[in-house]
C-alpha cells in the first residue's frame, strides 16, 4: 500500500499493511526455512523521506527473526 510504502514502482492502494507485512514476515522467520531474501521494489527516485528503504530492512530484520508484533 502507498501508504506505507510510497517508493515503488507499482503501487497498490488497499494493498498488505504494515501490520500485514510484519506478521507474514515473523510467520517466515518462525519456519526456520529462510535461506535468501531478495528485497525488491525499493525505487528512491518515487520513496518519500526513505520511507519504503526504511519498511524493508524491518520486513527483512522480520524475516529473520526480530518480533516487533
Amino acid at each position: 500500500d502507498p501508504t506505507h510504502a510510497p517508493g515503488v514502482g507499482t503501487p497498490v492502494p488497499g494493498g498488505v499493511t504494515y501490520r500485514e507485512a510484519h506478521a507474514a514476515m515473523e510467520r517466515v522467520a518462525d519456519t526456520g526455512a529462510l535461506r535468501s531474501l531478495d528485497l525488491v521494489e525499493v525505487n528512491p527516485v518515487l520513496d518519500s523521506h526513505n520511507r519504503t528503504a526504511e519498511l524493508a530492512v524491518e520486513l527483512a530484520a522480520s524475516a529473520l527473526g526480530k518480533r516487533i508484533l
